[in-house]
């Protein structure tokens, strides 16, 4: 190993920036001095030089200790950077045990996720439970470890920092300090008067500059000491770090060699062929997967149009049951209403709902007895209201295509008859759809109705939905009680008035129309002195003629088939009435002209009347006077059939009535 430089402590007392030899016998051969030109000291060095003296080299003093004091500076720096590097590798080794603690209790925890598919993860659970096991050994070798980098790496480099190298600051400090005492005792000493001499004051100040000398010359020596000290202990401190690191990671390996080399090989081996089998599914899989990808992508335009087929969607009318999509009218004001697209279907006899993301649908309305129809909402198509059994107005829905629609009704409507509760529910409902289809055949004249129509039929009204108390049937007849009310294929009257005699009330101009609201003066005075008079706004949704008008479940029924009729053929305008009612009559209103329609409780006692006096002409002919007569000046006509029967008065219960 070359010599180290140091510092001459015989020269610490003279402390001179240049050598003198102490006689002149000897011969002096100046040389460049290498210590000083080697380092490139920021000192004057031009003028330094080395003498040879009595066999020996020397160098100055002042110009070799700035050498020493740059190099001990140099080094203060390096070993800062060095020790910021070593505590870098502590922090990592130290996060890598916190690291590995933290993936052996992951490990543990994938057996407590309860996952929804994880059918069949019984393997994976075990296998990672062994590596659970592994990682833990592994946590406890990395734990020594980073003990060992703390207490043989780190440890020496801060010792080496904190005692070393602050030593050698605080020396210097104290050797500045010392020099500037001994130079001010100089400059005293030498500011004593030449020719009046006091010996008092020229020994105190003798004695001040020995003192002062004497403690410049003990810190420069104690320096010095410490500089030529620094330059072997700044090979230790270097070495010695990374001797401690070396052999704690020879350690770590070796332990975790003989720890893990036997038993793991055959452990992995198993491991790699498990993944290895996982791949191959995997990929055939992921083969299967695109075919499939592609046959579905390969489909028509169609599939993606809402509405594709709309002159002719191929509708299934025999559901029952119904899921997709559909927009939810929401009021969110007097006004104002939004629409909410959610996911609906059936279940039972009701209707769920079910938002994007959430675990399970939530109840929206029993279907059960419910009446459904087409509406017009907000200018939007393919809209349907849902109505309950009590009447009370339902929930508005939207569908996106008219076969969606019309699906969506035919599979309520078939809930609300509780298809759902008996053995073989699909092919109810066919047999019932195909009974509605013979049917419905709907007609807008009253003279188209009159050629279908049998002689023994009444008419029984289902024509009024009123919005304030609609009446919904509870309970739907089964289909033979069905065929006994009301007899296959009759036809239905959609409309209230005749289209003939709109146009002929539209028309007639020696009529005047009274445009504040009051009825004609002929029509019906005895409004005027009634003790009940409320009015409600009403809409005829259809009439049709039954069988009897005996029972109630007549006319449930004929007010399912009226709607159903309506659902069928997606006919939902109704016309809209003013129903007013009075202690002597109900009268339907015209809320544009304000003109009565049909007095409904006249019309019926009219035709009792007549029923009763066929037997008598003139009753007959005096009840037909007193008969009023329409706005084109005819006769109300009830029953247009001839009486084939003598006049028996039960062979024309199948009286019609315009209301």
């Amino acid at each position: 190993m070359p010599a180290v430089d140091k510092l001459l402590l015989e020269e610490a007392l003279q402390d001179s920036p240049q050598f003198v030899p102490e006689t002149d016998n000897e011969a002096t051969v100046p040389v460049q001095c290498e210590s000083c030109c080697d380092r490139n000291t920021n000192a004057a060095l031009s003028s330094c030089s080395l003498y040879f003296f009595r066999g020996l080299f020397s160098c100055p003093t002042r110009s070799l200790l700035s050498v020493f004091e740059e190099d001990a500076g140099t080094l203060t720096d390096y070993t800062n950077q060095l020790l910021q590097a070593m505590q870098r590798v502590y922090g990592a080794q130290n996060e890598m045990c916190l690291a590995t603690q933290q993936l052996s209790k992951q490990l543990l925890a994938y057996e407590k996720q309860n996952f929804a598919l994880g059918k069949g993860d019984e393997e994976v659970i075990s296998t990672l439970h062994y590596f659970s096991k592994v990682v833990d050994e592994l946590n406890l070798l990395h734990t020594e470890l980073a003990k060992q980098l703390a207490d043989t790496m780190v440890l020496p480099i801060i010792q080496f920092r904190e005692k070393d190298l602050t030593e050698v600051s605080t020396l210097k400090d104290l050797f500045g300090l010392a020099s500037n005492e001994h130079d001010l005792s100089m400059a005293k000493y030498s500011r004593l008067p030449k020719k009046k001499e006091n010996e008092k004051v020229k020994t105190e100040v003798g004695k001040e500059v020995a003192a002062a000398r004497r403690k410049q010359h003990l810190s420069s020596l104690q320096y010095y000491c410490a500089l030529n000290a620094l330059q072997y202990r700044k090979q230790m401190a270097m070495m010695e770090p990374m001797i401690g690191f070396a052999h704690g990671q020879i350690n770590f390996f070796k332990k975790g060699a003989e720890m893990f080399s036997k038993r793991m090989d055959s452990f992995l081996s198993s491991v790699a062929d498990m993944v290895q089998s996982i791949q191959v599914e995997l990929e055939a899989e992921a083969e299967k997967m695109r075919v499939s990808q592609q046959e579905l992508l390969s489909v028509d335009e169609s599939v993606y149009t809402p509405d594709s087929d709309v002159a002719a969607p191929q509708i299934n009318r025999n559901l029952i049951q119904k899921a997709g999509y559909l927009n939810l009218r929401n009021k969110t004001g007097l006004v104002t209403t939004t629409w909410e697209r959610l996911y609906f279907f059936t279940q039972g006899g009701n209707l769920m709902c079910q938002p994007r993301g959430a675990v399970a649908g939530g109840l929206i309305q029993d279907l059960d007895n419910c009446s459904v129809m087409a509406v017009d909402c907000e200018d939007r198509r393919y809209c349907f209201q849902i109505t309950t059994p009590n009447g009370k107005s339902g929930i508005i829905l939207q569908a996106e295509s008219r076969k969606e629609n019309e699906e969506w009704i035919c599979a309520i409507n078939n809930i609300s008859r509780q298809i759902y509760l008996t053995d073989n529910p699909e092919a109810v409902a066919i047999k019932l759809n195909q009974t509605a289809l013979q049917a419905v055949t709907p007609i807008t004249s009253f003279g188209k109705k009159q050629e279908s129509s049998c002689p023994s039929q009444n008419l029984k009204n289902s024509e009024m939905e009123n919005e304030n108390d609609k009446i919904v049937p509870k309970a739907t007849a089964s289909l033979p009680e069905a065929e006994e009310l009301i007899a296959p294929g009759t036809p239905i009257q959609f409309d209230i008035v005749l289209p003939a005699t709109e146009f002929l009330d539209q028309n007639r101009g020696s009529r005047r129309t009274n445009p504040f609201g009051e009825t004609e003066d002929e029509s019906f005075p005895e409004a005027e002195d009634s003790l009940l008079q409320q009015m409600f706004i009403v809409r005829f949704l259809g009439s049709m003629a039954v069988k009897t008008d005996s029972t109630t479940e007549v006319i449930y029924e004929a007010m399912r088939q009226v709607l159903a009729a309506r659902a069928i053929h997606n006919i939902f305008r109704m016309t809209e009435s003013h129903l007013m009612v009075t202690s002597q009559s109900l009268r339907l209103i015209d809320p544009q002209t304000q003109v009565s329609r049909a007095n409904i409780c006249y019309a019926i006692n009219l035709g009792k009347e007549i029923i009763e006096v066929q037997k008598d002409p003139e009753a007959l002919a005096q009840l037909m006077l007193s008969i009023p007569l329409t706005n084109d000046g005819k006769y109300v006509l009830l029953n247009d059939q001839p009486d084939d029967d003598d006049g028996n008065p039960n062979e024309h219960r199948g009286a019609e009535s315009e209301a």
